[in-house]
This record gives C-alpha cells, structure tokens and sequence, in this order.
C-alpha cells in the first residue's frame, strides 16, 4: 500500500487553495460588473461601484436614503437588519418585489446580476416621507 507523503498532502491543500480563489476571483468580478450596471442604471457613473464604503453610499442613494445611512452598515447586528430593508429597498426602486430584495439580501451573486443585466428601470421619483 503506498504512503502519502508530505509533499503529496502539501500539492493536494495547494490546489484547492488556487481552485478556491479562482472562484472567488470570479465571484468578485461578477458582483462588481453586477453593481456597475446597477449603478449606471440608476443614473450614478459605474466606477463608483469598485471604491468601497463610497459604493455604500452610493447604494443608499439608490435606495432613495440619505448617504449618511451608509454608516449603519459598520454597525454589528445593526448592518444585518439594515441590509435587508436596504437590499429590499433598492429593489422596490427598480420596481421589484420585496422577495427580490431578500433575495438581493440572501444571494446577491444572484440578485444583483439579475438586477443589472436584465430589464428593470430605475425608477427616480422620490421616496414619500
């Protein structure tokens, strides 16, 4: 029976390292290419989409909140329940339903590229108070 040697186990945790971040690579291009289309939808330059905590500001503005908002995504716990009515939010101003927006929430590798790519418009009248 033939032993595993160190340099076999080694080769092996390599691999899936660079597996796993070639996924994640692909991950991250498609959620930014997803949020620059969502941006430039919504009438914001796409480019802001890859400047991070700008891009959540960027994001509450599309949710038709002011940008100070944007702060309570750095707030523990507080950031999960915000995300939520954010992501829920911005798909109602794209004329999406509230489930899309928990879907935005739960998925957005999934969400969002649906957003971006596909046929809703942003709709820019203001949020009634």
């Amino acid at each position: 029976m033939p032993q595993t040697t160190t340099t076999q186990v080694n080769g092996a945790a390599a691999g899936i390292l660079v597996t796993f971040s070639v996924i994640m690579v692909v991950v991250w291009v498609i959620q930014i290419v997803s949020y620059w289309k969502v941006f430039a939808k919504a009438g914001h330059p796409g480019w802001k989409a890859i400047i991070p905590i700008y891009n959540a500001v960027i994001l509450t503005k599309i949710a038709k909140y002011s940008g100070w908002y944007a702060l309570l995504l750095f707030v523990p716990l507080v950031n999960f329940v915000w995300l939520f009515i954010l992501n829920i939010d911005i798909a109602k101003a794209f004329r999406k339903s509230t489930g899309f927006g928990v879907l935005m929430t739960l998925l957005p590798i999934i969400g969002y590229p649906i957003l971006g790519f596909g046929d809703a418009t942003y709709d820019a009248t203001p949020k009634a108070q």
